[in-house]
């Protein structure tokens, strides 16, 4: 019998034990989680046809630097304006117009190595769609 007793008294001993450190446990507060809740993407209804200028954007910095046209570097600090114009205090806004602006800079910096005509001719015919873009958003958006 003397060792059920001390199975006995193991036992309460352990749960006496668990008891008080869990009564230790919540009197203590709970570490503070210093966990950053990210932000809800900003929609704005515009933010499609911003996306196609930026990559439109993108598109025409690469043509024109790359046939060597007047004003070439303009289109990236044009973009850069647009960026913090558009998207202050918005990174995730940010990211997708960068994104848009280096999609459309690769798409024709895999095709044309050169300048040939018909680079000079997808030049213009984007800054037109870039042109329509920018007077389209304006005009239906702007204050």
């Amino acid at each position: 019998m003397i060792p059920v007793r001390r199975v006995f008294l193991s036992l309460a001993v352990c749960a006496g034990s668990t008891m008080a450190a869990a009564a230790w446990a919540q009197d203590k507060a709970p570490p503070a989680v210093s966990e950053s809740v990210p932000a809800a993407p900003v929609v704005v209804p515009y933010d499609d046809k911003l996306s196609r200028l930026a990559e439109v954007i993108g598109s025409v910095h690469y043509l024109r630097t790359l046939c060597k046209a007047p004003g070439g570097s303009e289109w990236r600090s044009d973009m850069q304006k647009l960026l913090d114009s558009e998207t202050r205090d918005e990174p995730q806004r940010k990211e997708k117009l960068t994104a848009a602006f280096n999609r459309g800079y690769r798409a024709f910096a895999s095709v044309y190595t050169d300048c040939t005509p018909s680079a000079i001719v997808a030049e213009e015919r984007y800054r037109n769609e870039g042109a329509t873009l920018a007077t389209e958003i304006t005009s239906r958006f702007g204050n």
